[in-house]
């Protein structure tokens, strides 16, 4: 007799896709009141003559179609196009302490922010104030701030081209690098990882090459939730006959099979198309173990082949593409000696998987005439995130998989701008050349020290080292890794001031002056002295492409980044530099010749965006050009295939963090999860059956979970979640962000990005005590609770 399943736990059986994401869609129009609007709005996304979907970095087909939008993409567009406002009434009958005791998704429902709003510590209250005095307050506390590298600007992938290259250009005149970014937390493995390996910190694909690949390995990405438009593409590969073999610790219903809502077969007939030709489940932190077991199966077939070919048989192929290597690359010799040296037994402990399986993959590789690496978050944020990115650049070399048809690598970015933003200049870490020539065509010396990146940022503000804060779009102090810390951070601050769409929970976090800025949405019409603008994006395939929004925007005082980002620029700088902030305000084309000057990549800027689709910036390593010190594609090893002491203990279980499938970063649009099960909830640990037997618990206990790490503070507790049996490896866990982020100590993320180690935090399990309400980094059914260093 089958065991009563906890509450809001259901086995789910469909695929992903299909009449399930149709619903969906439909239910977030209604929620948001906007049935007819709405999806007269979604006809426009990711059109040659629409807006920019903010959901996701997926690049859009040369031949868009009229429905080029996913359900995520759609309730995304939903949440921001929503006819739901807050204003005076809103912020008059609700005090800050009050929103702060409701749950994140109710915040976030409230809608639209409608008005430029400032703290009043007095009553607690947010209060309407008048956009000439907000801005000339600003201005003031950012030009009172002792030194400038004692404020930070952080940055949201919403942003613009043109709005990140404005605000860099503030704050470098104003005198700091300290730019924490959203890229910070997700995809700095990359941007850090890749250069030394290939030259570049982006992927070397394109979309149509998707169509020339015969084989897909995909690592640690959940494409069905996090980049939904990708599944169209994996779907094609697999109905002609291409392999995709997947590497990821949780069954994710969309790598099994897809049902397409734009196939009238599939809909029709309630079939769907398999995605997955072999799906291994790694253990959470267990990637580059598996990766370099590919690689060392790899150099053995060659090896036999070399062999059988030198015994005079003459009729292995080699598989490795010696010819490649031997032009294009530098390091193979260390980096085969590494693998040799690495033993079976090491990459099984490591990875969770067998010999067999990753030989049988290298067998797989061996034979491809054309393969592309995918990875996501599940690689990059681990404290081994740099060179688990390295080591997928590594197998990709063995077999020239680079600067050809059809192969080569691709990053899956999450923001729909988090690549632009730091192509054009949001870096913490800005290189000597760029500098040289920001300051060639603006006459100012650029500050050269190197700034701040997220974690560094949150550090200086707890430690009372920074007294002013910028956010441009996001949600920092849930975002990022412990939020305890940012929490105390922001209430640190002489100065927070936030750009944004909605009011979110870091904007509940009170500096002595706080201010929200409403801005435009990527949906809605930006006018400036009545001529309607449109703004630049690039995805992740380096496509640089035009955005306009055409929905009247939710209020009068609504004012785009642009804007916002120029009158503090005026307020603060106060003539500095001589820069005419009003005539880039007006005129975006300005802004865009200004990017070409210091960029030129970017030639011609305001012509090419001008033409339906966009254009491709230059991809060195997609040329086999390599711009490494080496002027070769190197060869990496990896330093250890265990990232902490805590490996092996059997009471610690190796925890990642993941999205619910209605949830976008931060935004929870519900508390559904309906690919996974989960319905009504977000209170959930996901644990192997094994797990649950072994550590004496049963499927419905409720668990506290604690960080296993010795640095790790005494409040690093998740209370009350409830354990929910899933298909996961032994030793592993799964729970929901941004819950779990409590947990996660800012000294826990990979040393040489700085990337928070989200997908691989270890754990203890226990049976959960007494309540401690607001004393701990507490979750509950989707409300983030209170830690005891974030006063209500």
């Amino acid at each position: 007799m089958a065991t009563k399943r906890p509450d809001g736990i259901k086995d789910y059986t469909g695929p992903a896709g299909g009449w399930g994401a149709l619903k969906a869609v439909a239910i977030s129009l209604k929620a948001q009141q906007i049935v007819t609007s709405g999806a007269q709005t979604l006809l426009k996304s990711n059109q040659p003559d629409g807006f920019d979907c903010p959901s996701c970095a997926w690049p859009d087909p040369k031949h868009t179609s009229s429905f080029e939008f996913c359900e995520n993409g759609a309730k995304a567009v939903a949440w921001e196009s929503t006819a739901k406002k807050i204003g005076a009434k809103f912020f008059a009958e609700h005090s800050v302490s009050d929103i702060w005791k409701q749950s994140d998704h109710w915040i976030e429902d409230q809608g639209r922010v409608t008005e430029p709003l400032r703290y009043n510590a007095a009553t607690d209250h947010y209060e309407v104030v008048g956009w000439d005095e907000a801005i000339a307050e600003i201005g003031a506390g950012f030009a009172a701030v002792p030194h400038p590298d004692q404020a930070e600007f952080y940055t949201s992938g919403r942003c613009s081209n043109e709005a990140a290259f404005l605000l860099q250009l503030f704050v470098r005149l104003y005198g700091t690098n300290n730019f924490p970014d959203c890229s910070n937390m997700c995809h700095e493995a990359t941007s850090v990882g890749l250069p030394k390996s290939i030259g570049i910190g982006k992927g070397t694909v394109s979309l149509e090459d998707f169509d020339h690949a015969d084989l897909i390995l995909s690592f640690g990405h959940n494409p069905g939730t996090n980049h939904p438009r990708m599944m169209a593409t994996l779907r094609e590969v697999s109905k002609r006959g291409g392999k995709i073999i997947v590497f990821n610790p949780l069954k994710e219903r969309s790598l099994e099979r897809f049902e397409s809502p734009q196939s009238v077969v599939e809909m029709a007939t309630g079939t769907a198309t398999p995605i997955a030709s072999t799906y291994l489940q790694v253990k959470v932190g267990g990637d580059a173990a598996a990766i370099k077991g590919i690689a060392k199966a790899l150099v053995a077939l060659d090896d036999a082949a070399r062999s059988s070919n030198a015994a005079g048989a003459a009729t292995a192929e080699p598989t490795l593409d010696h010819a490649f290597i031997a032009e294009h690359t530098a390091g193979i010799e260390a980096y085969i000696a590494d693998l040799r040296e690495t033993t079976w037994e090491a990459i099984e402990r490591g990875s969770g998987l067998t010999r067999a399986d990753l030989e049988g993959v290298a067998q797989i590789y061996a034979v491809s005439q054309a393969t592309i690496c995918c990875y996501g978050m599940g690689i990059t944020q681990q404290r081994t995130g740099t060179s688990n990115v390295q080591q997928i650049a590594n197998l990709l070399l063995l077999r020239g998989n680079m600067g050809r048809p059809g192969a080569g690598i691709c990053p899956l970015r999450g923001h729909s701008n988090v690549q632009g933003d730091r192509t054009v200049g949001i870096t913490e870490r800005p290189k000597p050349a760029f500098l040289d020539r920001m300051r060639d065509v603006f006459g100012f010396e650029p500050p050269r020290q190197d700034g701040h990146s997220v974690v560094e940022s949150i550090a200086a503000m707890r430690d009372g080292k920074a007294r002013a804060i910028l956010c441009l779009g996001g949600n920092l102090a849930i975002a990022s890794s412990d939020p305890q810390a940012c929490a105390e951070g922001f209430r640190n601050m002489d100065l927070a001031v936030h750009i944004t769409t909605k009011l979110n929970r870091t904007h509940l976090l009170m500096a002595k002056a706080t201010y929200v800025l409403p801005c435009l949405g990527r949906t809605e019409l930006d006018e400036q002295a009545g001529v309607p603008q449109s703004v630049t994006v690039e995805d992740s395939m380096s496509m640089v492409h035009a955005s306009r929004g055409f929905l009247k925007p939710p209020g009068a005082q609504v004012k785009s980044e642009i804007w916002i980002v120029g009158q503090i620029a005026k307020a603060t700088l106060n003539g500095k530099g001589g820069i005419d902030w009003d005539a880039f305000i007006g005129n975006y084309d300005l802004i865009r010749d200004k990017i070409e000057a210091v960029f030129p990549d970017f030639a011609d800027y305001n012509r090419r965006v001008r033409e339906p689709g966009g254009f491709h910036l230059p991809n060195s390593a997609a040329l086999r050009i390599w711009n490494t010190d080496s002027r070769k594609a190197n060869f990496l090893c990896t330093p250890t295939l265990e990232d902490d002491s805590t490996n092996g203990d059997p009471n610690v279980l190796r925890l990642t963090t993941l999205r619910a499938h209605d949830q976008y970063n931060t935004t929870v649009y519900s508390l559904d999860d309906r690919y996974r099960g989960v319905f009504g909830r977000r209170d959930i640990l996901f644990m192997n059956e094994r797990d649950i037997a072994r550590m004496g618990f049963v499927e419905g206990d409720v668990v506290d979970i604690a960080t296993a790490l010795d640095f790790a503070r005494a409040d690093r507790v998740v209370q009350r979640l409830t354990i929910v049996r899933y298909a996961l490896p032994e030793g592993c866990c799964a729970s929901y962000y941004p819950e779990t982020q409590p947990l996660i100590a800012l000294e826990d993320h990979d040393p040489q990005s700085f990337t928070p180690s989200y997908k691989s935090v270890p754990v203890t399990v226990r049976a959960s005590g007494s309540d401690l309400g607001a004393e701990l980094g507490v979750v509950r059914a989707g409300v983030v609770g209170r830690s005891k260093h974030v006063p209500a």
